[in-house]
């Protein structure tokens, strides 16, 4: 298999801003479409502009300033919001409009009270409007997760025959399990005739924590865009995470895929977002959570001493991070213990681990992390008792 480029579809600014508390103001979304532009993120969805004026000014601000990426706005398949999308969007270099409909029966009838004719009409035609203004188009199939394939197909034959550059299949809900995900994108490779035509997008959420894994299901099927946030952020459970699923394709080079990803900015790009978003990150966050690349328990440690492979398929440089971390705790072994003295200026045989290391359990049955003022109380009472003897 050749290698083959899979594009990173950044929405951070939009759907990851669009939970609570991590509204951003045009300056921060600026600030962070130009780093997720130097990270080598392709396409950055800077927005919804019809949504609001703060919005539709925040993506004209960031079309004007991106040069690289290309820089979508997100519409519904309304004609008004497809004009004010394309008016925003008119000082990029490289402009797309995201347009769509919900194609599942349970949108259909509960969201539009209409019929399944109806809104492939209503998708043809957005596709249609949106071609007006911009040459890149991608459609969105909401709800695609739960839609009928056969319909599915019909939609997405017709959306690409009216002029879609891009056809997104969302897991708007993230129902799917990754193999029926997968069963999905590859139908439409195989059942519609024109899908050469398109690039198809994986948009998954994170419902049943399935995101990550249906967005790999779908370029293993024939997928080639993945849409995804920095740490994983979105509407509920959240979106895709983006350093999950770059990571992935890079430590599993059988699967023959690249992205233009600067991995070596993940972590750093991870705690800008967190720190401007006001939204932490969890300690054991696959990639850029603090806790990726610790190790508590004796038996890692020990195995991570000698020879870092053992328990470590990334390196910490690769990803931007820091640098490993032996903790300290209760659960620690004596080689981990020794390597932590050692690293703080203390050099003790075996036999004397040994015994400092009783000392070190009583410390650390009372704390949840033993830290570098308790090795030093513990090495000076050894060394004081010693002296006594």
């Amino acid at each position: 298999m050749t290698d083959q480029r899979i594009f990173i579809f950044d929405t951070t600014l939009r759907d990851g801003e669009q939970v609570p508390g991590c509204k951003l103001d045009t300056t921060e979304k600026i600030e962070l479409a130009l780093r997720l532009e130097a990270l080598g993120v392709d396409i950055i969805e800077a927005g919804f502009p019809i949504s609001s004026p703060g919005d539709f000014h925040s993506v004209q601000e960031i079309a004007r300033k991106v040069r690289n990426a290309t820089v979508c706005g997100l519409s519904r398949a309304v004609q008004k919001d497809i004009e004010v999308a394309a008016e925003a969007l008119k000082p990029a270099q490289r402009p797309r409009i995201h347009t769509g409909i919900g194609t599942s029966d349970s949108h259909i009838k509960a969201k539009f009270n209409a019929s399944r004719d109806e809104i492939l009409a209503r998708a043809v035609q957005a596709v249609k409007w949106a071609r007006n203004f911009v040459d890149d188009v991608e459609f969105y199939a909401e709800d695609a997760g739960r839609t009928d394939n056969d319909f599915l197909a019909r939609v997405i034959e017709a959306v690409i025959t009216a002029g879609a550059t891009v056809v997104n299949i969302p897991d708007t809900t993230g129902y799917c399990l990754p193999d029926q995900y997968g069963e999905k994108i590859a139908f439409l490779v195989n059942k519609v005739p024109n899908i050469d035509k398109a690039i198809i997008s994986c948009h998954c959420h994170n419902d049943l924590g399935l995101a990550t894994a249906n967005s790999i299901a779908g370029i293993r099927k024939g997928a080639r865009q993945i849409e995804c946030t920095i740490n994983g952020l979105g509407e509920r459970a959240g979106n895709t995470s983006l350093e999950e699923v770059v990571m992935i394709i890079r430590q599993h080079k059988d699967l023959g895929f690249y992205t233009n990803i600067r991995t070596q900015e993940l972590n750093p790009m991870s705690r800008v977002v967190s720190d401007t978003m006001r939204m932490p990150v969890q300690p054991n966050k696959a990639i850029v959570g603090a806790n990726a690349f610790s190790h508590s328990s004796g038996i890692h440690q020990d195995g991570f001493l000698k020879d870092a492979s053992t328990y470590e398929i990334i390196s910490p440089d690769e990803v931007g991070a820091e640098g490993s971390r032996i903790v300290l705790t209760a659960r620690s072994g004596r080689s981990a213990l020794a390597f932590r003295l050692q690293k703080i200026g203390y050099s003790f045989n075996r036999n004397e681990i040994d015994t400092l290391y009783q000392r070190f359990l009583q410390v650390a049955d009372t704390k949840k992390e033993v830290v570098e003022d308790d090795l030093h109380e513990i090495a000076r009472v050894y060394r004081t008792s010693v002296i006594e003897l």
